[in-house]
């Protein structure tokens, strides 16, 4: 009997919608932060399509240059930053923090960021690296699950209650270190937490030795986006306390919301 798998099929949603576009994007998709290779199989499995669909998809883009194969497992090239870049690069927001955010980075000599929210994941729009050996390489585009993160609390937090319980009704919650929390009850308890103290405490959440603090960035009275600091942990210590951080977080979110505000 044939265990061949079926396409998933893409609900109807009009004359004008080219399945075969929304099916390339999902490849792509796929691929994250923590599937950066994949096989043919794994690539099927996470898109719903069969193998035989799956590969024509990877095979095209392999020809294009936005994927890399080695023959057996598949991974994105450096082009595939070109279909975010446009997005990223006019982004008013990116251009405003990126100078605030350097300064901050300075002087707490910690690396700095801001996020926006995209679907069950963040998507770093700025970023601004130390230069000390142990820095977690997170380039512009980076995606990460929101709930391990601290920007992800806080934009989850400020989700009106009807698209925070779709978000968590995404599916199980990933384990990425012993630390992350992955009950939903326990994360709806800490994002209530997160907006009645104004900021997230991401303790190893994410990776482990890393702690992370994030606030809110509004604009119009909206919160767009999330910035944060981020450090390395030794024996449970940090070299700032949450206090300091949430402190200099605010200074400088205050002067990328009021040029924000200036943009408008």
């Amino acid at each position: 009997m044939s265990t061949e798998v079926v396409d998933v099929p893409v609900p109807d949603r009009g004359g004008e919608f080219v399945q075969s576009l929304a099916r390339g994007l999902d490849v792509i998709t796929a691929f994250d932060a923590t599937h950066r290779e994949l096989t043919l199989t794994e690539v099927a499995g996470r898109t719903g399509l069969t193998r035989a669909t799956a590969r024509r998809f990877l095979h095209t883009l392999v020809a294009l240059g936005y994927v890399h194969s080695d023959g057996q497992r598949f991974r994105l090239t450096p082009r595939v930053l070109r279909l975010g870049y446009a997005f990223v690069s006019g982004l008013p927001l990116s251009e405003i923090a990126q100078p605030h955010l350097k300064e901050l980075s300075a002087r707490l000599q910690e690396s700095t960021s801001v996020s926006v929210l995209d679907g069950p994941d963040i998507l770093y729009v700025v970023r601004v690296p130390t230069h000390r050996i142990m820095t977690m390489p997170i380039p512009v585009g980076t995606r990460f699950p929101a709930h391990a993160t601290s920007m992800g609390r806080v934009l989850m937090a400020h989700l009106p209650a009807p698209e925070l319980d779709e978000h968590l009704a995404g599916g199980p919650l990933e384990q990425l270190t012993p630390y992350t929390v992955t009950d939903v009850q326990e994360l709806r308890a800490e994002l209530a937490r997160v907006r009645e103290q104004g900021y997230a405490l991401a303790d190893q959440q994410l990776a482990l030795g890393l702690r992370s603090v994030a606030v809110p960035v509004r604009q119009g009275g909206r919160v767009v986006a999330a910035a944060n600091v981020s450090m390395a942990v030794h024996d449970g210590r940090a070299p700032h306390t949450v206090e300091q951080v949430v402190a200099g977080l605010r200074e400088s979110v205050a002067r990328i919301e009021e040029e924000l505000s200036l943009s408008t």
